[in-house]
């Protein structure tokens, strides 16, 4: 039997999805299983033995777009498609590509394209993505433990990654500290980059911390900004990565401070310390899922919401202070 899952199209919720998708393929140990993903996400997918391979699929959702897409699928004769997504155009993409089992959540008007629908009736209204994905897989009626989260590097990942360190100066002997100030969303989700700042000067002083800066190519300035305000010139590797180094680096370092955003999830995946800002968005539902880990969340009576920028004063954001922040640390770095 061969099986496709159409995976999630954020960082995050990709590595959230990854329990589920191991869960169903011990469930069923005689199938194969591909992941049809878009290009941004496809590493996450790979060197997982549970998953035999990734097929790409194009930036676009058009009618032409999805045609070519269903048309690549197709040649591989799946017997069903599993759906991590809720949109009508990933069903229907299944639907183009004949795969005649087609299962996933009854959402966005695609109930009639699916051959296996799971309700979302009964589902909690405040339910941490991870779990959403579990359901899913309960829903189709297997077994679906607790979610633990993982990233699988391979030991050449890791040797690269130290490689990379090195190569930049890094005293492996010292704390190493993970900044990621962006957030894919919008600035709504960010902490101010003169707390980052402020942070990461306070780490590197109390703490003789090395500071690394990540983050994607597009929020550039970002880091740039930061790195003006510190009192000693962190290591800017903004767009400089792939997903899988970003990665091996992140499994190398001592703590990741973050906002809400997909390389939090993929920290926590690999059991790093993580101190996670949180402002508009729930961490209910996209927190970091496993310890260890600590949320810093002001409530204001604006919250929640889904603005991309906020409209008002950021007080979510703007209400916690770097010392805050590095008071959670320690309970980290000791």
């Amino acid at each position: 039997m061969k099986i496709i899952v159409r995976a999630p199209n954020w960082i995050g919720d990709s590595v959230l999805a990854l329990p589920a998708i191991q869960s169903l393929s011990q469930n069923l140990p005689e199938a194969q299983f591909w992941v049809a993903t878009k290009e941004w996400v496809r590493d996450i997918f790979l060197s997982h033995d549970f998953i035999k391979g990734t097929i790409p699929l194009s930036d676009a959702d058009d009618l032409k777009s999805l045609k070519e897409s269903a048309n690549k699928i197709k040649a591989f004769d799946f017997d069903a498609g599993v759906l991590f997504t809720n949109s009508f155009a990933s069903a229907f993409l299944f639907y183009l590509a004949k795969i005649p089992e087609r299962w996933g959540y009854s959402r966005d008007g695609r109930g009639f394209l699916l051959t296996r629908k799971i309700s979302t009736k009964k589902l909690k209204n405040s339910f941490h993505q991870a779990d959403y994905y579990k359901e899913l897989i309960s829903g189709l009626g297997f077994k679906a433990g607790l979610p633990s989260l993982f990233l699988h590097l391979t030991k050449e990942e890791k040797k690269k990654a130290r490689e990379r360190l090195l190569s930049l100066g890094v005293d492996l002997n010292r704390p190493l500290i993970v900044l990621n100030p962006g957030a894919s969303y919008g600035p709504a989700k960010r902490w101010p980059a003169e707390r980052f700042a402020e942070l990461g000067s306070l780490l590197q002083v109390q703490n003789k911390a090395t500071v690394l800066i990540t983050g994607s190519g597009n929020e550039k300035e970002l880091a740039e900004s930061i790195s003006s305000l510190m009192t000693q010139k962190p290591i800017d590797l903004m767009g400089q990565t792939s997903l899988r180094m970003l990665a091996g680096l992140v499994s190398q370092s001592n703590l990741f401070i973050t906002n809400d955003s997909g390389p939090m999830h993929m920290a926590n995946a690999l059991k790093i310390p993580v101190v996670a800002v949180f402002g508009p968005t729930d961490p209910s539902v996209t927190g970091p899922y496993q310890e260890p880990a600590v949320v810093i969340k002001k409530d204001v009576p604006c919250w929640p919401c889904s603005y991309r920028e906020c409209p008002f004063d950021h007080r979510c954001m703007r209400n916690i202070s770097s010392e805050e922040v590095y008071k959670a640390c320690q309970g980290f770095l000791g």
